[in-house]
């Protein structure tokens, strides 16, 4: 399933996508520099979702991934909690696919 061109992942940044039409994002990718990640838009600690609105998934600092409801911190590129009552805990990685023209792709057969 085709997501996005890289380019369209701000700098720095994550988006959020409805992979599989639920009418919130199921999925987020996240970008920094040269790496992209993608995440399952769900917190290990009680499933919820990761932003409190559309797209925001990083702290005001823009170093960490951010759950919402509690505050957890989440290291952007490993997906690991630094912080918070899910501590050590990570978030579900999404097989992501890049294709020769930085089309960011769901790897075969990965739905979630």
């Amino acid at each position: 399933m085709y997501l996005c061109h890289v380019t369209q992942l701000p700098e720095d940044g994550a988006r959020g996508f409805d992979t599989d039409g639920a009418g919130q994002a199921t999925i987020f990718l996240l970008r920094r520099g040269e790496q992209v990640r993608a995440w399952r838009d769900c917190c290990p600690h009680h499933g919820t979702p990761l932003p409190w609105r559309r797209d925001a998934y990083l702290d005001a600092s823009g170093q960490h991934v951010v759950c919402a409801a509690h505050g957890a911190l989440f290291d952007p590129l490993t997906g690991l909690c630094t912080l918070g009552p899910c501590l050590g805990d990570t978030l579900t990685p999404v097989a992501l696919r890049i294709d020769d023209d930085g089309g960011l792709h769901l790897a075969s057969g990965d739905h979630v």
